[in-house]
């Protein structure tokens, strides 16, 4: 039973961490070999501030894992956005070479971290394409906004924790909330729903991300429009649309996939750029 208490309140901790939106690394006490201050599958919970629950045994050993949660921590936060995946990482201590711990034995410590996704989507529409790219986009490691009038389409969006559903009469003035380095997607009833959304885009210049769907006379149409009203060619230019890599047929589902597939080819090319 004691083994079943501390897995329940391990996984009270880290949901309420994960909830919050903390980073932090669970670290379990895995192999051990002949003396060691813990039992095997001793767990702890480190955060950026410390040790917040649990132990693997205290003392110096307890130290230098606390120290190499932090080092993974500090190495996730300065991958900056958006997030990568950081394998766990398995550390063997000698305790007496290693830690000069006079019980002698050896542990191996399991780190695994948790980290709150940094990648947020605005999808700016709900209908039959929007509902297909939300659900494939939900699976991902992100923070997906779908903003509509609707609220009989919004309510037809897939459930995950992952997904915020906004009913705006005029979506486009919901740009001004959004996190800086936002990737839009605007899939909206059509170009006079999505030319508002697409100004206040331009209009903040802090996009990662731009992409409007639609077929080349409306690109021509959108990109001939906002040049007239003043922005500026290079801004313009960098708007997908057709919004999506030119592979699949016209079907909801498979425009999700060149929606989605451009997206990651697009995070991950500003993930490997030189800062």
């Amino acid at each position: 039973m004691r083994g079943v208490t501390a897995m329940r309140e391990y996984l009270q901790h880290a949901s309420t961490l994960a909830e919050q939106g903390a980073i932090f690394v669970t670290v379990t006490l895995v192999d051990p070999e002949g003396h060691v201050p813990q039992d095997i599958g001793a767990k702890a919970i480190i955060t950026e501030a410390g040790l917040a629950w649990g132990t693997v045994g205290g003392g110096r050993l307890e130290a230098r894992a606390i120290e190499h949660a932090q080092e993974m921590m500090a190495r996730e936060s300065a991958r900056g956005r958006p997030p990568g995946v950081t394998k766990p990482e398995s550390v063997r201590y000698e305790l007496q070479r290693d830690l000069n711990m006079v019980c002698g034995g050896a542990a191996t410590l399991f780190y695994e971290i948790t980290a709150p996704a940094h990648w947020n989507i605005a999808v700016f529409g709900a209908g039959h394409v929007a509902q297909a790219t939300v659900s494939l986009l939900s699976t991902f490691a992100c923070n997906l906004t779908c903003i509509d009038p609707r609220d009989a389409w919004l309510s037809r969006l897939v459930e995950r924790e992952n997904v915020r559903r906004v009913l705006a009469a005029e979506p486009a003035a919901c740009v001004a909330a959004l996190p800086a380095g936002t990737f839009y997607l605007c899939i909206s009833q059509g170009h006079a729903t999505d030319l508002p959304i697409v100004r206040e885009i331009l209009r903040r210049g802090d996009a990662a991300f731009v992409g409007v769907i639609g077929s080349e006379p409306k690109a021509r149409t959108l990109r001939s429009t906002l040049l007239k009203e003043g922005f500026a060619e290079s801004h313009i230019a960098a708007i997908r649309c057709p919004v999506g890599l030119p592979i699949g047929s016209n079907s909801p589902a498979e425009i999700a996939v060149s929606i989605a597939a451009q997206l990651l080819q697009e995070r991950d090319s500003s993930q490997a750029a030189p800062t």
